[in-house]
């Protein structure tokens, strides 16, 4: 190899190492400072904790003061809990500036009046305003760090690529509860997904609208590894957690079609029979001829054979695989 053959590979090699370097560098969308101040609050404000914040401006506010209380993250602010201490300025930012010269006489006497006092709100963090994946690490400076390990794909996940926030899905002061019950999932996924919804709305559905399925027993809304937002690694782990007796394996299996139940069904509903994609015979006709039968009782020839298009599932009832031969001794899924 020629001296200038090396050094184009040398020149080549530092090239490529490089711009690896630079892909890996960590680059904002905007200054650090902006960014921490985006998600943290304003950085000439002090925390003075959950009481003063309540005694100055919400003293009157009991709902959200025993809802908060009442709830897990409020749970944690007994200092008897061993937990880390988790408040309203944890979300909101560090609250001395908006209660500043707010004092327990002054809301007193503007109650008598009949005013509502009001702290200097717009020293807090603008969570109304702030960007969905800004609005979701408040969330995540303290969720990616306890037990509940399948936030830990949130930021990979479809949910989060698509701008969804926790507070889409989760309302923070709508009670104790911040868990949304399964059956609740139902109504909550479908303002955004309603190709969803109007496929429920068909003849032949999952039971999702009568709340004997939810959305969550399918799919993880936090993130996975699966296409889809499938609790499982594919379509067919996640069928058979339910239709055990599909899922083989067989020794007569139902070709390619094993391994991927999209191939025949639809998952949320459609107007045909058991969810299928098209109805019989057609759908089976897509990748397998026609046949003729034999009559009944008749004599094999070809003047007494018929043609049969009707449901092959009439037959073949045990479409999905077997173990037991046909009576020809093949893999008809007859028996």
């Amino acid at each position: 190899m020629s001296y200038r053959a090396i050094l184009l590979s040398v020149l080549a090699l530092v090239l490529v190492s490089v711009g690896c370097e630079a892909l890996r560098t960590s680059r904002p969308i905007m200054p650090v400072r902006e960014y921490e101040k985006m998600i943290v609050g304003r950085f000439d404000a002090n925390y003075i904790g959950t009481d003063n914040c309540l005694r100055a401006c919400h003293h009157h506010d009991d709902k959200v003061k025993r809802d908060f209380e009442a709830s897990t993250m409020g749970a944690q602010m007994s200092s008897k809990s061993g937990l880390p201490i988790v408040d309203c300025e944890s979300c909101h930012g560090p609250g001395s500036l908006a209660v500043e010269g707010l004092t327990i006489e002054k809301v007193e006497d503007d109650r008598k009046q009949g005013k509502q006092t009001e702290c200097d709100y717009k020293t807090f963090i603008d969570l109304k305003e702030l960007p969905s994946p800004a609005m979701s690490l408040i969330c995540l400076k303290c969720h990616t760090a306890n037990a509940t390990f399948n936030l830990h794909q949130w930021n990979a996940s479809e949910h989060a690529v698509s701008d969804v926030s926790c507070s889409d899905c989760h309302r923070i002061h709508a009670g104790p509860d911040l868990i949304v019950r399964p059956r609740e999932t139902f109504d909550m996924c479908y303002k955004c997904h309603e190709k969803i919804r109007a496929e429920f709305a068909l003849p032949s559905h999952h039971p999702v609208p009568e709340k004997e399925v939810t959305c969550t027993d399918c799919h993880n809304s936090h993130g996975g590894v699966a296409e889809g937002l499938l609790r499982k690694n594919d379509i067919k782990a996640t069928c058979t957690q339910c239709h055990a007796e599909k899922e083989g394996p067989f020794v007569f299996e139902h070709a390619d079609t094993m391994e991927d139940c999209m191939a025949c069904h639809e998952s949320h509903g459609t107007v045909n029979d058991n969810l299928l994609k098209q109805g019989e015979p057609f759908l089976c006709l897509q990748c397998h001829e026609g046949h003729f039968v034999r009559a009944m009782g008749g004599p094999s020839t070809i003047e007494s054979k018929s043609a049969f298009y009707t449901r092959c599932t009439d037959c073949h009832s045990t479409i999905h695989g077997t173990d037991i031969p046909s009576a020809t001794g093949k893999g008809r899924f007859t028996q």
